[in-house]
């Protein structure tokens, strides 16, 4: 995928979206970044996203807004930690500092403040920076997507959804990205269960262009959210070609597809998927989305009852590298399922260990208020799933089910928590969990019809506690 185009100095101020900085190669290369990062794909011809950025300090090592998105991109990752690592705390710290020296526009300011804010936990207000930007320059992409993203990581869906909703009228097809925008007013439409309207966006997103991967993933959430797994199947197959190569999407679309063989019951299809492109793609990028991808394909197929093999013991060697990291709790609980697959008691105590410090720690840290209010619930029944204990499951999980969308992360990947609860409680011990069970059931089967899966899971219920 080649960009054309890249907008210099003049261009960005005629769009009015001014970068202060001389240097025209800066604002291009600042361009280029921003692109590969909306469209999911690094640009070989150009170094990738890591390439754009060293030739964009090198340009101009002043570039305020360089630096922003630098830090920026690393935060939503969420793969670096300030807390562990001094070097990019420094880096926030630095920008900071250059933003003082410098006389920057408005707008230039508020991201310094947004990414300053996010790097210390405050995500909600980062959001509010934000969307102050995007009130006098909806068309700025950067701001857009650091937004949506973030939205995403707070589970506040109606708002991701809405974000693009404002700022669309003020996006025109001959502005750069404009598909990948509609893509993700798709993807939040589908989130807020709107499935018709969100594969409408998704497939006009496409039909202006094929090889926008995140349109291609709106479409796959919404035939797994409606169970459509034939359509589904046959969906991936025939776009694969037009994302496989989107780098940094491609594992995840990869997973979605496996979802589908999961649904239907065709699990050594699944793990041929995740042995070939989904574990494979986590052990070359170790990005945090292919890492929570690998730990719940694999949880899944174990709650089924398939044999994963030594399969954990390759994932935890990367995961480890996160378990003090603590910056969503929804990627802390992904890790978890690999330590406890692995049976790595050790760095499970580490984890959990760790985090506990965090907590009595004052602050205003997000993450560590939702951990406190519930999310530690969630640490302790996947252990005590795990060491047998079904019946204390049940009781951590099911009082705060409907708190769960707070951890983030889409409808889709939250299922994981759902098909534990459901689980724990058909083999919990007690038999008013057996009636949860029932119940838990007959709300799956209402959401998702005609779900393979579902009706497994009530045949189950059915042959050992007749409770469906």
């Amino acid at each position: 995928m080649a960009f054309s185009g890249l907008r210099d100095c003049k261009a960005w101020l005629d769009s009015g979206l001014e970068l202060t900085t001389h240097s025209n190669e800066a604002c291009k290369m600042y361009d280029a970044a921003v692109r590969q990062y909306t469209t999911w794909h690094n640009d070989a011809t150009l170094g990738g996203l890591e390439g754009c950025i060293s030739r964009i300090k090198e340009a101009d090592p002043n570039f305020v807004m360089g630096h922003v998105f630098e830090n920026g991109l690393k935060l939503i990752g969420t793969g670096h930690s300030v807390l562990l690592d001094e070097e990019f705390a420094r880096s926030i710290k630095s920008t900071i500092e250059l933003a003082k020296k410098q006389s920057i526009t408005k707008r230039e300011r508020l991201h310094v403040s947004a990414v300053d804010l996010f790097s210390r936990g405050s995500l909600p207000e980062a959001c509010s920076l934000w969307e102050s930007i995007l009130l006098d320059h909806p068309t700025d992409l950067v701001a857009l997507k650091f937004l949506h993203d973030t939205y995403f990581y707070l589970g506040w869906q109606q708002q991701m959804r809405d974000s693009i909703v404002r700022v669309l009228p003020h996006w025109k097809p001959e502005i750069p990205l404009y598909s990948n925008v509609k893509g993700m007013l798709s993807f939040g439409l589908v989130e807020t269960n709107f499935y018709d309207q969100a594969e409408k966006v998704a497939k006009e997103a496409l039909a202006m262009n094929p090889l926008d991967a995140w349109s291609v993933h709106a479409v796959a959430h919404v035939h797994e959210m409606k169970a459509e797994v034939e359509k589904g199947l046959v969906f991936m197959e025939s776009t694969e070609n037009d994302w496989k190569d989107s780098d940094m999407l491609a594992c995840h679309n990869y997973w979605h597809w496996a979802l589908y063989f999961i649904e239907k019951g065709e699990y050594e299809t699944a793990l041929s998927i995740y042995d070939n492109h989904i574990s494979s793609g986590c052990f070359k990028s170790g990005t945090m989305l292919d890492v929570v991808d690998t730990c719940s394909m694999l949880y899944r197929l174990q709650m089924e009852g398939v044999n994963v093999g030594n399969r954990w013991k390759k994932l935890v060697k990367v995961t480890k590298q996160h378990i003090r990291d603590h910056l969503l709790v929804f990627n802390d609980l992904h890790i978890l399922m690999s330590l406890l697959g692995s049976k790595d008691k050790e760095s499970c105590d580490q984890l959990i260990g760790t985090l506990k410090e965090h907590l009595r720690e004052p602050g205003e840290n997000h993450q560590f208020t939702i951990a406190k209010q519930f999310g530690i619930h969630l640490y302790e029944a996947f252990i005590a799933y795990e060491e047998g204990n079904y019946s204390e499951a049940v009781e951590l999980l099911y009082p705060i089910r409907y708190d769960i969308v707070k951890i983030g992360g889409s409808n889709a990947q939250r299922d994981v928590f759902n098909q534990l609860l459901i689980h724990s409680a058909l083999n919990s011990v007690n038999k008013e969990h057996h009636k949860i069970a029932r119940c838990l059931l007959m709300e799956r089967d209402i959401l998702r019809p005609n779900s393979p899966l579902t009706k497994r899971l009530i045949q189950r219920a059915t042959a050992i506690h007749g409770v469906a």
